[in-house]
């Protein structure tokens, strides 16, 4: 047994074969297995997310994230050489001037001065005016669209940000199966709405919070039926979140920052419930670092507006949430840290044994995770 007070990485290690690694959401939202996991006994049962209203009450309450993928991958030709660049959109610097945080591949072949241009669009090209870190480039982007059309110009060249770990086979087997379960759709079609929650309204995230991915217009209308509020708060997922923590000491891992708002609505809401003993369930580990950001000694909301790093993983003190809708998660990742130090280390581990043996899907696509008392 573990102790918890001096934990490290190579703990989160477990074996997970690649093929449970999910290339494809299932074909419904809401049609993915649920691992639910009672932190209290450490029971497993083996349900399916439709299943979710059945462990909460009237009165009860669902934390959400409202941020909005943009589609922040694009490619682009090197001028002269004609080299094909991968460019990851990170965030706009300056609106004005058209500046933007970039991360480009392969980076030895992008210098202080090239020029890309992109296929779809000639009226763009991007010029790299600074080197950030070994991947990172700050572009300024020359055309002569304005400022307000400028933006939906260059977001129609992306494509939805996928997780590294999503490479897909395009062989003729790989293809048939995909259109038998999507019907035909185009992939990229299928990714732009599936890597996308339905309730996305606050543009700036570039990687899909996943957790939210499973919740379809019909099983919040069972909540809602039940009598589960929900309310709605933003945390613009970075990068970060698939970063690999290259440190065994974890006191000495260090995180992205991450934007995040927390409005009056949602403070007031999550407050009533605590107020009332009611469940209070963060959908998402983005979800479960804000709100444990800004979480006062009394277990209290304050609104925020803002950005934070926090890095929480075992031993650590929950006061903002008392459940917790995950997805299933990589081995050694900082959403699987934070998971085992919500519900207990062995308890997560032997849940995610169980989930293995039992061919749950893991990572953005794949099947979730219900942690309750």
């Amino acid at each position: 047994m573990y102790k918890t007070n001096d934990m490290k990485l190579s703990q989160f290690k477990f074996k997970l074969p690649e093929e449970l690694i999910a290339q494809y959401p299932a074909p419904y939202r809401d049609d993915a297995r649920l691992l639910v996991l009672h932190r209290k006994t450490g029971e497993v049962e083996h349900k399916m997310v439709t299943d979710t209203v059945l462990y909460f009450d009237e009165g009860d309450l669902f934390v959400l994230n409202d941020s909005k993928v943009f589609p922040a991958r694009l490619y682009g030709h090197k001028e002269k050489t004609n080299a094909l660049i991968e460019v990851f959109l990170l965030r706009e610097l300056n609106h004005r001037l058209r500046y933007w945080d970039v991360l480009v591949e392969p980076a030895r072949k992008i210098r202080i001065g090239n020029k890309l241009t992109f296929d779809g669009d000639s009226a763009i090209v991007a010029e790299v005016i600074d080197n950030t870190t070994s991947r990172g480039r700050t572009f300024r982007f020359l055309t002569d669209y304005d400022n307000e059309e400028f933006v939906p110009r260059l977001y129609a060249l992306g494509q939805a940000p996928l997780p590294s770990y999503i490479h897909r086979p395009m062989d003729e087997k790989s293809l048939e199966e995909f259109n038998t379960l999507f019907h035909g759709q185009p992939v990229d079609e299928m990714d732009n709405e599936r890597y996308q929650t339905i309730f996305a309204t606050k543009v700036g995230a570039v990687a899909a919070p996943a957790s939210g991915l499973h919740f379809s217009k019909q099983l919040l209308k069972r909540l809602e039926i039940r009598g589960v509020d929900t309310t709605f708060m933003t945390s613009h997922v970075s990068l970060g979140i698939f970063k690999d923590i290259d440190v065994e000491d974890l006191t000495k891992n260090k995180m992205e920052s991450e934007q995040i708002i927390l409005p009056d609505a949602m403070v007031q809401a999550v407050n009533k419930a605590h107020e009332g003993m009611h469940r209070v369930c963060a959908v998402g580990t983005e979800v479960m670092r804000a709100m444990e950001h800004v979480v006062g000694t009394n277990g209290m909301l304050k609104t925020y507006d803002g950005w934070t790093n926090k890095f929480i993983y075992p031993p650590y003190h929950f006061s903002a949430a008392n459940s917790f809708f995950v997805n299933l998660y990589m081995p050694q990742s900082s959403q699987l840290l934070m998971v085992a130090a919500f519900a207990g280390y062995e308890e997560t581990m032997n849940a995610y044994n169980e989930a293995v043996k039992e061919g749950y899907r893991f990572g953005d696509y794949g099947d979730a995770m219900l942690i309750v008392d």
